[in-house]
């Protein structure tokens, strides 16, 4: 079979602010990045586990596991080394957004495959948004100009590993493809693909898969 799209799943965070590895946290009987894997699984030809390094993360449903940096840009240019060489299509994923949809890995794909050089999920913002100085507010910034964003993440893989080879660290994918003057393209998002950060987060990924039905 061809392999031309392909998914590196970021899960070699350390977890400072989640007081340990949100990564490996239960929900129901699979662990957050098992689900991210599964999903990725679904959606692309081919799958690399970025991990932590030395740690033993038991079996992982991946074609190929490699050891992570001490920076995630680190970690995914780890990922990125390891890519097929056939592959055309790159989707970067944090692992710790196990709710991401095989639906927002399709539309991410297809935009690629329609030549987008860089599409990146977004979410607007419904709170009024300061900018603030100190303890000091200076302005009132216009959120319709203002988005979140999430992963995964897609590229046009030499767009992706030109960004890589021109900068350094971010923490943001997007970001990088930004600065080396390549237009972003912007998808609607999916409130449930929220980041697991904190142990709110993972009660409410938990509810979600458990009394939703998610998946």
């Amino acid at each position: 079979m061809s392999i031309r799209s392909a998914a590196i799943v970021v899960s070699a965070g350390k977890g400072v602010r989640f007081g340990g590895l949100k990564q490996l946290a239960p929900i129901g009987d699979r662990r957050v990045v098992d689900i991210s894997l599964s999903i990725a699984n679904k959606c692309v030809d081919f799958v690399i586990c970025v991990k932590v390094p030395g740690m033993d993360f038991g079996g992982l449903e991946a074609d190929l596991v490699v050891e992570g940096g001490a920076t995630r840009s680190e970690s995914v240019r780890a990922g990125i080394a390891m890519l097929p060489s056939e592959v055309k299509w790159v989707l970067v994923h944090d692992a710790a957004r196990p709710l991401a949809s095989i639906g927002l890995y399709e539309r991410i794909l297809s935009r690629l495959e329609d030549g987008a050089p860089a599409v990146v999920p977004v979410l607007g913002i419904t709170d009024t948004v300061k900018e603030v100085v100190g303890n000091k507010v200076v302005s009132t910034l216009d959120r319709s100009r203002l988005f979140r964003v999430q992963t995964p993440q897609g590229f046009q893989r030499s767009v992706l590993e030109l960004a890589y080879q021109a900068h350094v660290n971010a923490n943001d994918d997007s970001q990088l493809v930004e600065e080396i003057g390549v237009s972003v393209e912007a998808i609607l998002g999916d409130e449930n693909n929220f980041k697991i950060t904190t142990s709110a987060d993972l009660e409410r990924a938990k509810d979600l898969v458990r009394d939703r039905g998610i998946f």
